[in-house]
């Protein structure tokens, strides 16, 4: 009987040990809008590479949660990107990237400080050069639509819209998510972008580009 017990505790012992995965301290939806196609063909992404697709506008929208122990509930940030080729290319990781930041003007200066090391963080690569920090109202409303692909985002420098891709935005008939969201993100989702414009400074160049299967919307937590 003894060695009976000996076993079970034993055999009980050994189990393994799953350990939760922790909760998000932050959750939010995120809208990125790029200068090329990124829903789209093999043969129509090659004939863009190094043509066009330089240009991204990255958005940040909080839902709730804290950042550095700083509650960021509601407030929003905003990366405007220029690269020296196209960003996200599959085939060249090379590319350099500079960005100005927008932060949201209801934000307090301990949260426009958090705001900016979130987007830091979470843009990588394509946000490590920040050539400015600016301040501005930033209306947006992501995934307002039964599909979720209409976005709208809108600040004194900056203005882009999007709607769900339809029939009629499959050209090539082999279109995929060729390129990958730039960031880390979950359920992204391509969508067709009617206005990607940006007129502010800091970047040495403006831009108004519209009528591209171009954006993704997705959410973000960390």
């Amino acid at each position: 009987m003894r060695a009976l017990s000996f076993l079970v505790i034993t055999c009980l012992s050994v189990l393994p040990v799953f350990a939760e995965t922790p909760a998000p301290t932050i959750t939010g939806k995120y809208l990125e809008v790029r200068s090329c196609d990124v829903f789209t063909g093999p043969c129509f992404a090659n004939a863009e590479v190094g043509q066009s697709g330089r240009e991204a506008i990255l958005t940040w929208v909080v839902d709730h949660g804290t950042w550095n122990e700083v509650a960021l509930d509601g407030l929003k940030v905003i990366a405007v990107v220029r690269a020296d080729r196209t960003l996200g290319n599959v085939q060249d990781e090379g590319c350099r990237a500079d960005s100005i930041l927008i932060v949201d003007e209801k934000a307090t200066a301990v949260q426009r400080d958090t705001l900016v090391a979130m987007a830091k963080t979470l843009g990588g690569r394509v946000v490590c050069n920040v050539a400015d920090v600016q301040t501005s109202a930033i209306e947006a409303n992501l995934g307002t639509c039964a599909k979720q692909g209409c976005a709208s985002v809108k600040t004194d420098e900056l203005e882009v819209s999007t709607r769900c891709l339809g029939d009629k935005d499959h050209v090539c008939g082999n279109e995929t998510a060729y390129y990958p969201p730039l960031t880390d993100v979950k359920d992204a989702l391509p969508a067709f972008t009617t206005l990607s414009s940006f007129k502010g400074q800091g970047l040495e160049a403006t831009w108004n580009d519209f009528d591209r299967r171009s954006a993704f919307l997705a959410t973000f937590e960390r």
